[in-house]
């Protein structure tokens, strides 16, 4: 039985690729949600996305598939109307990094190293070869193991987690508003 279980989690996980790029992204509308002081969180499709949106501008966590990032840059422009000027991934999935070609240009890239060498060198993902990243969706900024931005009157810390969900994940804590964005190292209906 449990055999049975795994193979067809298994067979599960492996066509979640193939889905996303068939799913009709036209259909997705992007909620915003109010989390802590100037922290919101933007659901879609793929991992949620964290926001920092203030005086300084504004900072997301991710940013799911390429396909919605217009719908992400409405939805940020209802929350304030400054400059997006950071994006922090928490790993290299597409479902989390899908946008940075189209924010890239307008913004800094973040990232643990890992995530820019799987960008660039590209991957395979669940079986899926996945091509390497255009320049412009790949990180500019680094770390081994931890970085802070001082932005909004809050330091944003990500910190790295060796052996987590991929080689390259991060947990992004949002210190004053005390909100912490896990990427994919957290689902509510089941485990990583």
């Amino acid at each position: 039985m449990r055999r049975t279980l795994r193979f067809a989690l298994a067979l599960a996980l492996a066509a979640l690729p193939a889905s996303a790029q068939q799913r009709d992204f036209s259909k997705v509308e992007m909620k915003v949600t109010p989390v802590s002081g100037n922290i919101y969180m933007l659901e879609g499709a793929g991992g949620n996305i964290g926001v920092s949106a203030g005086s300084d501008g504004i900072l997301i966590v991710d940013d799911q598939y390429a396909p919605l990032a217009e719908k992400i840059r409405a939805a940020l422009k209802s929350i304030n109307p400054g400059k997006l000027k950071y994006v922090l991934n928490t790993h290299y999935h597409g479902d989390h990094t899908g946008s940075n070609a189209a924010f890239g240009p307008e913004s800094s890239i973040i990232a643990h190293e890992n995530v820019r060498k799987r960008l660039a060198q590209g991957t395979n993902v669940r079986g899926n070869a996945v091509p390497p990243s255009p320049p412009e969706a790949l990180p500019v900024v680094t770390f081994a193991n931890a970085v802070s931005v001082h932005f909004n009157g809050e330091e944003i810390k990500a910190i790295h987690y060796p052996r987590g969900h991929t080689d390259g994940d991060s947990i992004i804590f949002f210190t004053k508003a005390n909100v912490v964005h896990m990427g994919d190292h957290f689902f509510l209906r089941r485990f990583p």
